[in-house]
């Protein structure tokens, strides 16, 4: 199990399958969902040989359920801790409902 603890220390459980060096795609899941809807997403791509990452945004699925930091700017904050944690360059984000106001952010 992979988390991330973000500036805040809060825990953000992620999934990261495929190359490393491969063009990267990053799943955006929406509200009130978590990372694994987008399994076969994520399984198509990986076959097609991309590395594909999902993450449970902060108060969702396997990550921390915080009081505070609920609110777009802070998932976006989050998504930038990942980003930067994974080293991934010109990763290509695909959100859906609330994942996609991170996407945008």
């Amino acid at each position: 199990m992979s988390i991330l603890k973000t500036k805040d220390g809060t825990g953000i459980f992620y999934k990261d399958w495929g190359p490393k060096d491969a063009q990267p795609i990053v799943f955006h899941h929406g509200w009130p969902q978590s990372g694994d809807d987008w399994d076969n997403q994520m399984l198509f791509f990986l076959e097609k040989g991309y590395r594909v990452i999902a993450h449970d945004r902060r108060g969702h699925g396997r990550s921390d359920q915080t009081d505070t930091g609920n609110e777009i700017d802070t998932y976006a904050s989050d998504v930038a801790d990942l980003v930067r944690e994974l080293d991934l360059k010109d990763a290509i984000h695909v959100g859906r409902s609330t994942g996609g106001g991170e996407v945008i952010r």
